[in-house]
């Protein structure tokens, strides 16, 4: 493939999987939050512009562009997590620091888990894979964090998951493709999966109870997403 082919096709491909993920999680979320996240946020465009810039074209350019929107996500989630702890009383604002403390702990396991996983593919293709797959969790929680920072009273009362069809069935999907990837990993990584899924539980356990069950569904659901499209990715050339 020729340089310029390369970086068409890198721009084509990025463009995909930002459309791809965005999609996804407009599906994910309630319908009544879904217009909410549907509009247009300033990274979002950003992001979108920087990957259309003729300069930004190959690969590692293309993974720049998500770099920073990465960043700006984590500034924005900081922003939301402030704006959200100033209206709750001391107790609640403990529980939701605690579980901000306990994604920040997933989220940098999951980058070595994303490292060990990506080190067994090759091709620009997975490399714009993981950086686009190190973005979207950092954007999901801080479009979480603003609309719990957005919403009026406490959480409503949710249903144990074992009672809720939906929620068993993404747990069970979840832990399905769990097994399948640690699987597929090689030996001397796995630990890194699993301290990864372990942090994963953590900041799961931390914040259920703080939200209602479609955002529930949402966690689980992208989780399960993930899984499944890293046991596919794994030892892929």
């Amino acid at each position: 493939m020729s340089g310029g082919s390369s970086a068409r096709f890198a721009r084509s491909f990025t463009a995909i999987v930002f459309a791809l993920s965005v999609a996804t999680a407009l599906l994910a979320v309630a319908p009544g939050a879904r217009a909410e996240v549907a509009a247009a946020d300033p990274i979002d465009t950003g992001m979108r512009a920087c990957l259309a810039r003729a300069d930004r074209s190959s690969t590692a350019g293309q993974i720049q562009c998500m770099d920073d929107a990465r960043s700006a996500w984590r500034a924005a989630a900081d922003t939301a997590l402030a704006q959200l702890v100033a209206k709750l009383p001391p107790a609640r604002q403990k529980r939701w620091r605690s579980s901000q403390q306990k994604w920040v702990a997933w989220r940098d396991a999951e980058d070595t888990m994303l490292g060990a996983v990506f080190a067994t593919t090759s091709g620009s293709t997975y490399q714009l894979y993981e950086a686009d797959m190190r973005l979207q969790p950092v954007r999901e929680r801080a479009l979480a964090l603003r609309k719990a920072a957005a919403a009026d009273g406490d959480p409503p009362r949710v249903r144990a998951c074992s009672a809720d069809a939906r929620c068993e069935h993404a747990s069970y999907g979840l832990n399905r493709y769990y097994r399948q990837l640690y699987a597929r990993m090689p030996k001397h990584a796995r630990p890194t999966l699993a301290r990864a899924q372990r942090d994963w539980r953590a900041y799961r356990d931390a914040t259920t109870p703080l939200i209602d069950e479609h955002a529930r569904l949402d966690l689980l659901g992208g989780r399960l997403a993930t899984l499944k499209r890293l046991a596919e990715m794994v030892n892929n050339h």
